[in-house]
């Protein structure tokens, strides 16, 4: 499938599916998208509500590492330890990362994020002293964690295009993987999405969106 690089409308670029019209991150800015939903709405969310030792995240739709790279750079300004796992099916190649300006807008470190991607599958590796990264190359039906995060980025491409990524089972696999008290967020604000949310037994709540979007969800395993 052919690939190309979009500027979004913060000026930070993303990967662009043509065949799908659709992209890694949202058109209206990928950085601004996955500040608000990721990181506001998840991260610091969790951390204010007293999670301040070790956080497990799993990503759902590692991609372009850009929630990555912003999770590590959290980690590395609050002094909150991370463990991160982050599911790929389909890894980008090393050329398309080299054409991404994230490090230059969000001003960190060039060499972390090379780290990011070019580190051993499979396995912990330890990036910065509060960030440790283990990718792993498998499709979101295959996981079968038990209970092991305490938070989940659910970023898979949309609904439009994969819809069988958003229907109860992929979200019973999520709440199943996820300790209690955990939490999901997503972009996604679709009532289909949030019944299957809610069916398998999380609590949901609409949020305001990111640039370009009303709403996003984020849901609880209480």
């Amino acid at each position: 499938m052919k690939r190309e690089i979009l500027i979004t409308g913060d000026g930070s670029a993303t990967i662009r599916l043509p065949e799908w019209n659709e992209q890694y991150h949202s058109k209206h800015g990928a950085i601004a998208e996955a500040q608000h939903v990721f990181i506001k709405s998840g991260l610091e969310y969790l951390v204010g509500n007293n999670k301040s030792e070790l956080i497990d995240i799993l990503e759902i739709g590692f991609g372009t590492g850009l929630n990555a790279l912003l999770s590590l750079q959290f980690a590395a300004l609050h002094n909150v330890p991370i463990r991160y796992t982050g599911v790929e099916a389909y890894p980008v190649a090393i050329s398309e990362i080299e054409q991404l300006n994230y490090t230059e807008l969000t001003q960190s470190s060039k060499e972390e994020f090379k780290q990011i991607h070019t580190v051993s599958w499979e396995e912990f590796s330890e990036i910065h002293k509060n960030f440790s990264l283990r990718k792993r190359k498998q499709f979101f039906s295959e996981i079968t964690d038990k209970q092991e995060f305490d938070l989940i980025y659910f970023d898979a491409f949309g609904a439009r295009v994969q819809p069988e990524l958003w229907e109860e089972s992929i979200f019973r696999r999520m709440i199943e993987a996820l300790r209690p008290k955990g939490v999901l967020v997503t972009y996604s604000a679709k009532g289909s999405v949030r019944r299957a949310m809610q069916a398998v037994g999380f609590t949901v709540e609409r949020l305001p969106g990111p640039p370009g979007k009303r709403e996003m969800l984020r849901a609880m395993k209480l």
